[in-house]
């Protein structure tokens, strides 16, 4: 996606279910920002089996050095649900024209995920309501308990 006419790159780190578990918004896409990634979305404490990537030069060298144990899968269009999952994101962003600085992608799309895993039913917010209203009874929840 384009912040301030510059390409910034946003990675995803989605579970076999549908959760998101982490974003991260980089302005480089290098060796550098892909540790970076993979370094904090290891540290919420889940050890994948299975990583399904883009064909970046980059993830092999990480992945080897992070999770040798586990496979990792690069075949072209074996990421295509992640890469459809973005598109919800860009959907949300298109009428408000983009954004301006870096720090406010990733502010966004951590507020994005946040709601689509409610949404999905991965937090026990709202659970008992009809999914319909999901989202606003786990703000009711929210603000109850804040």
């Amino acid at each position: 996606m384009k912040v301030s006419g510059r390409w910034v790159y946003l990675y995803r780190a989605v579970d076999q279910f549908g959760q998101v578990i982490d974003v991260l918004a980089s302005e480089h896409r290098d060796l550098a920002a892909a540790r970076r990634f993979f370094t904090r979305t290891l540290s919420h404490g889940c050890r994948p089996v299975e990583v399904t990537t883009d064909q970046a030069a980059a993830y092999p060298r990480v992945l080897d050095e992070l999770l040798p144990a586990s496979h990792h899968v690069d075949v072209w269009r074996a990421n295509n649900r992640i890469e459809s999952d973005h598109s919800q994101l860009k959907a949300r962003l298109r009428p408000m024209r983009g954004l301006k600085r870096v720090r406010s992608v990733q502010t966004v799309s951590s507020g994005h995920a946040f709601v689509q895993n409610i949404r999905s039913g991965h937090y026990e917010l709202g659970v008992d309501a009809d999914p319909r209203l999901r989202v606003s009874a786990a703000f009711v929840e929210l603000t109850l308990a804040i």
